[in-house]
């Protein structure tokens, strides 16, 4: 049992469903998937956010996926090293009724995987985070874990990968195990969604799926793509530690993808 560095409660690694942590959907008695079967039974059933966040947060569909992020939250890194993890699959962050829906790709080993938040803990969700407070998009420029009281109205965070892979690559198996979450949370946050801003090709290419577009036109950063639903899809490089210390994206790009989607979702 460790302390939790916000609250001052204390968890195993990985941290139980229902047992206090800040944010945690899942109670002991929430279904759990063990399939690929199950994960598309229990997404297809899924009436609410809240519902469904549940479900995925418990899911032990794949055996290679669920190993890892519990020996990561075990082993631990040295920084952490006195820290409980999260050690569970991570489900979307932010708003339930969103005009705007950010796509990544996985949760990271020693980010999400201990924060139990969607681009929590690690300088991928430094970056994102800052550039979304300078846009007016989130309340505060860090996100430093699940109880730091970060908050938004109007965005919603997701991935089409719940769990952190090893070597952040997920086999084409586990990818397809795990998209009917991604596909449920969409019909549930559909309604409102004006854009959809994609962090990457691979990203890109989910979202171009969800939203019912065509593989044209190609990822692109500041790509925009009007899809048949009305939906705008926006691409932007992912904002991984590589892309900002190369300059392939830079603070200034990122702050003009999301003041386009800001603007394109009419939001004020």
């Amino acid at each position: 049992m460790l302390m939790h560095p916000n609250t001052g409660r204390s968890y195993p690694s990985p941290v139980p469903p229902g047992s206090g942590w800040p944010g945690d959907p899942a109670t002991s008695r929430t279904p759990v998937a063990t399939d690929a079967a199950n994960v598309a039974a229990l997404a297809y059933a899924a009436t609410s956010i809240a519902e469904l966040d549940a479900a995925i947060s418990v899911c032990r569909a794949c055996p290679r996926l669920v190993t890892w992020r519990e020996d990561v939250a075990l082993v631990k890194r040295r920084a952490f090293a006195d820290q409980p993890y999260w050690g569970r699959p991570v489900p979307g962050w932010g708003s339930e009724r969103p005009r705007l829906l950010i796509v990544g790709l996985a949760p990271a080993a020693h980010g999400a995987n201990r924060t139990g938040r969607m681009f929590t803990g690690d300088r991928s969700g430094d970056q994102l985070y800052a550039a979304l407070h300078r846009a007016g998009l989130v309340n505060q420029p860090t996100s430093v874990d699940a109880a730091d009281g970060l908050c938004t109205r109007d965005i919603r965070i997701a991935a089409p990968v719940r769990c952190a892979p090893p070597a952040n690559a997920p086999t084409p198996a586990e990818r397809d195990t795990c998209a009917p979450w991604l596909d449920a949370e969409w019909r549930l946050v559909a309604p409102h969604v004006r854009v959809v801003v994609a962090l990457g090709g691979f990203a890109w290419q989910i979202a171009l799926r969800l939203t019912g577009g065509t593989g044209k036109p190609k990822f692109g950063h500041g790509v925009v793509a009007e899809l048949p639903s009305g939906v705008r899809l926006l691409g932007c490089y992912h904002p991984s530690q590589q892309n900002m210390f190369t300059g392939r994206l830079t603070p200034a790009m990122l702050d003009e993808v999301f003041r386009d989607a800001k603007k394109l979702a009419g939001i004020k």
